[in-house]
């Protein structure tokens, strides 16, 4: 099964999966269509710090072709890298946008964690799905709805894995990286 890509050629619609591998490289060549942008962009920022967790994203748009994403926790800073295929109108084919965003875990003032749960006929309980928020002192800046009008509106991250899409092992691990960053949120920094 494949969905039509980018530039005119097929992308599997379905990812091999990252949740295997424990260090952040081995996920990312596994996982990304682009780990080369990805660990350059990241190494810069890291420089030899230890990366005790990381999340992967990835998924096919159908207006603008793949879409990436990376988020490494070291402690005190979380470091985001985001690669996005750039539409046909917007530059030459094969174009992409590499951003990198770096947060100190200090602004994070809030973690949340949403599983949801299904029991089986027999019992057991399994997760279907985890959505992941990180609540950061900054302020959204995008335009207020009508209704939010001169209500600020504080930044937040947020992710998600479900079955369908990543898998048990990468619900798992999104889990994880949620644990990780609360466990280090409020912490003095050393």
């Amino acid at each position: 099964m494949s969905r039509p890509g980018y530039g005119g050629g097929d992308l599997p619609a379905v990812f091999p999966d990252w949740s295997p591998y424990q260090d952040l490289e081995s996920a990312a060549r596994a996982y990304l269509r682009d780990p080369d942008v990805a660990l350059e962009a990241l190494g810069g920022v890291l420089r030899g710090a230890s990366v005790l967790g990381f999340t992967l994203e990835r998924f096919v748009n159908e207006v603008n072709g793949v879409w990436q994403e990376v988020v490494v926790c070291d402690g005190s800073r979380l470091i985001l890298w985001h690669g996005e295929d750039v539409p046909p109108e917007e530059g030459p084919p094969g174009s992409m946008t590499s951003s990198l965003r770096v947060v100190p875990v200090s602004t994070v003032t809030e973690v949340g964690c949403r599983r949801r749960l299904n029991r089986a006929e027999s019992g057991e309980i399994r997760v279907d799905s985890i959505d992941v928020y990180l609540l950061l002192t900054s302020l959204d800046e995008a335009p207020p709805s009508e209704e939010m009008a001169g209500t600020p509106r504080h930044d937040a991250l947020r992710f998600g894995k479900t079955l369908d899409d990543g898998g048990a092992g990468q619900i798992a691990r999104l889990e994880e990286f949620a644990r990780l960053v609360a466990s280090v949120v409020g912490r003095p920094l050393l």
